[in-house]
This record gives C-alpha cells, structure tokens and sequence, in this order.
C-alpha cells in the first residue's frame, strides 16, 4: 500500500471533517437548516475543491480511476470461482 502525503492526509481530514459537521447540523425533514444558503454554497465548493486535488493527486500517483460504487453496481470485471474451472478429465 502506498503511504498518504501529508498534503493527502489533509485533504482526507478535511473532508472527513466537513462531511462529520453536515451530518451533525443537516436537521429531520420539515425542519429549517441552521446554515444560510451562501454557507452551504460554500461548503459544497470547499468539498469540490477537495475532490478536485484528491483526483489530480491520485492520477498524479497513477492511481486515477478510482470511486466508490454500491455493492449492486455491474462491474467490469467479473468473479470466475474457481470450481466453474475444472479441467475435463481425459478418457485414456
């Protein structure tokens, strides 16, 4: 595994830490949010801006590519079991 820059590890705390504060503020629906619309603008260009530098790094890093998926997402590779690859037996 290749270890995180110190400008990577920043970038992976900010990010940690403004997603931990909107979870911590986002408010039940039907109730006002505590935050004004030009934080919130605010916030979503900071987590963009995050984003952006952790792509241009891990490309940097040969290591572009890479994004979370839900687990019912089609993949491009596909899981072969070993089982599915016996060999025929010889009739001789």
């Amino acid at each position: 595994m290749h270890e995180l820059s110190q400008e990577q590890q920043i970038l992976l705390a900010m990010r940690k830490t403004l997603a931990a504060i909107i979870k911590d503020v986002t408010p039940p629906p039907g109730m006002q949010h505590p935050l004004s619309n030009n934080t919130i603008q605010d916030v979503r260009q900071c987590l963009a801006l995050i984003s952006a530098r952790e792509k241009e790094l891990a490309d940097q890093d040969g290591r572009g590519g890479e994004r979370p998926y839900y687990a019912d997402e089609p993949q491009a590779a596909q899981v072969v079991p070993i089982a599915a690859l016996k060999r025929p037996r010889d009739k001789g």
